[in-house]
């Protein structure tokens, strides 16, 4: 029964390890290799770092990433509007002003490189402000 628990303890470390890789590296590819050509000051990238932590620890979020233009991307778990819907839910009353864009199963390819993945757009993705009924009008 120990043993039991201890690898259900140790695989979930390995996961949130593994989930924290991708903000990090998504950080560190931004910090790095854009370092001057970025929209927002190095400051708003670590504190985003901070969110993409939280969000990859979410439920129905198997991967998290830091985008270039201040949002989140993730890769859900499970793609289907009831898990979707909770995890944006969640994520907006965390993050009100956040921005969390969904990679589709069609973009999956781009995500296997993190260049590519901090280079995606969160324009399409609807701002928690408007979500939650906080949009100026």
């Amino acid at each position: 029964m120990k043993r039991w628990a201890l690898t259900i303890i140790l695989a979930t470390l390995a996961l949130n390890s593994a989930q924290a890789a991708s903000c990090n590296k998504s950080r560190d590819y931004l910090l790095g290799s854009l370092g001057g050509d970025l929209p927002e000051p190095p400051q708003a990238y670590q504190a985003l770092f901070k969110v993409c932590m939280a969000t990859a620890a979410m439920a129905n979020v198997k991967d998290a990433f830091i985008l270039k233009d201040g949002g989140i991307a993730v890769i859900p778990k499970q793609d289907s509007v009831p898990a979707t819907a909770a995890t944006l839910s969640t994520f907006c009353t965390a993050y009100p002003r956040g921005i969390l864009r969904f990679i589709t199963r069609k973009e999956l390819p781009q995500a296997k490189s993190i260049g590519k993945v901090v280079q995606m757009s969160s324009t399409g993705a609807t701002p928690c402000r408007k979500i939650m009924g906080n949009s100026p009008s």
